[in-house]
């Protein structure tokens, strides 16, 4: 009898818990938004954290069952109690900000980082060395070593200033004030 009781007291809160899982992920599906949807998905995923799954079988295809979430029940008859952990928020809070103030800064993201970000550096060279394909190797003076990744023939001195530049998709590029000769570099330490 009291097994009977608990498996309907279950199957009822499974139902219940079923069509409010089911309400918030059309919630979180309806955000248009991608960082919110995410942040929906994942306040869920938080709150159901504790649950087990069981077998729906009243929506399941014939033959297959669907694999919902529901609470965990265990009965236990002498138990010591265990201090409960608190639950650690899954997304760190987002301190809220005027809404003025970010159509203020609309369309000034990429600008800011590109602000903090240096383009250029310029460096003497301490050593070269040249590896078995004839691409060089050079040692700056502040410890830096980078290497030619191109297959042309750039010549350069111990001694000499050169700069160093971002290029396009993440590359690099040497080059030197006196010419205007470049030539794709990577960096290795």
């Amino acid at each position: 009898m009291r097994l009977t009781l608990t498996a309907a007291a279950i199957m009822l809160f499974s139902a219940q818990a079923n069509a409010s899982i089911e309400q918030q992920l059309t919630q979180c599906a309806a955000t248009a938004d991608k960082l919110e949807r995410l942040i929906c998905y994942d306040n869920l995923a938080a709150s159901i954290k504790g649950t087990t799954a069981t077998i729906d079988t009243q929506t399941a295809p014939v033959g297959v069952a669907a694999v919902v979430a529901a609470p965990t029940v265990a009965v236990v008859a002498s138990a010591p109690a265990v201090p409960a952990v608190p639950a650690v928020p899954a997304v760190p809070a987002v301190p809220a900000v005027p809404a003025a103030n970010i159509e203020d800064n609309f369309g000034m993201e990429a600008k800011r980082v590109q602000e903090n970000t240096v383009d250029k550096i310029y460096l003497e060279v301490s050593s070269i060395s040249e590896d078995p394909y004839g691409a060089i190797k050079m040692t700056f003076t502040n410890g830096q070593v980078w290497k030619q990744t191109e297959g042309r023939k750039f010549s350069l001195k111990q001694g000499e200033k050169v700069y160093i530049e971002k290029a396009a998709l993440g590359s690099f590029l040497m080059g030197t004030d006196s010419r205007n000769a470049l030539v794709r570099v990577k960096r290795l330490k």
